[in-house]
């Protein structure tokens, strides 16, 4: 089992919706965290508000990283490795969205998600498993999604690079096993989390669609649901029911799984297209 109690964690995009809540619940477990995201001004008014109500564990440092490039991994390692602590748990959290058909999103904007997605942990991991199996301990933890095992009209660069970081996080569990280094991918549904008003393009963009209110998650709930898989070294981690049921779909009966998936997007299509009308006659 992974000791969180005085562990040493980084968590990149601690700013975010999950980063915010894994900070939260991690201070409550006593770690003592390294925090990361673009802008070091908002990640450090959100810790503030945060220390305010938690007063276990301790924040180490909040670091500005920008993940989107190689450099901005290997900068982020070596402000790490400045601070003298080695890091236990690796958490890589960062993740950012696009909605669009494949051919409408533009070219710049599925790259860098790819880059901040996919590259961005791999690079991370090379650099800190490397720390990790040299001493023998560490566990390394990557975010991904149940986009990961079904992708969906309007998320393709979004699920492959999810689909990536699960194949990844896979090799990488093989990799590390002899040196007593653990890994888990975590998988959860749409949650409350920014993400949610991600950019959207072209058709998508017009028909502005919506999840129903009832089928999203609350972030709070995903990630005690994660830390425990983390505390268990489970490989995979599927955090509430939609992705646990999304899961098994998806592995035993995948076309009943590609049924459901155009029914809700045909009924989607079907409300949006009502409330214009609507909008229009009301005008």
């Amino acid at each position: 089992m992974t000791q969180l109690r005085e562990a040493v964690v980084l968590i990149t995009g601690a700013a975010g919706g999950f980063g915010q809540e894994l900070t939260r619940q991690l201070l409550m477990a006593g770690s003592r965290l390294i925090l990361t995201d673009l802008d070091k001004a908002v990640l450090q008014k959100r810790v503030e508000v945060i220390q305010q109500e938690v007063t276990t564990g301790k924040v180490l440092a909040c670091l500005a990283a920008d993940l989107v490039s190689r450099e901005g991994s290997e900068s982020l390692y070596h402000q790490v490795k400045a601070l003298g602590v080695p890091v236990e748990v690796l958490i890589n959290n960062a993740g950012i969205a696009v909605v669009g058909r494949t051919d409408e999103v533009p070219a710049e904007k599925w790259e860098g998600l790819m880059q901040v997605n996919l590259m961005a942990p791999m690079r991370l991991s090379a650099l800190f498993a490397a720390d990790m199996i040299a001493r023998q301990k560490g566990h390394i933890v990557n975010i991904s999604s149940v986009a990961g095992w079904s992708a969906v009209s309007g998320l393709t660069p979004y699920a492959a690079s999810k689909f990536g970081l699960r194949g990844f996080s896979e090799g990488l569990f093989d990799d590390v096993k002899a040196y007593n280094v653990k890994v888990t991918v975590v998988y959860p549904f749409f949650s409350r989390t920014p993400i949610l008003q991600a950019e959207r393009y072209g058709t998508f963009a017009q028909e502005n669609q919506h999840l129903p209110e009832n089928w999203i998650t609350d972030p709070a709930d995903v990630m005690r649901e994660t830390i425990q898989g983390i505390i268990r070294d489970q490989l995979h981690v599927f955090p509430d029911a939609s992705a646990k049921s999304i899961h098994l779909l998806k592995r035993y009966t995948p076309g009943l799984l590609d049924w459901i998936g155009n029914e809700f997007m045909r009924k989607l299509k079907k409300g949006t297209s009502q409330s214009v009308r609507e909008n229009s006659a009301d005008g």
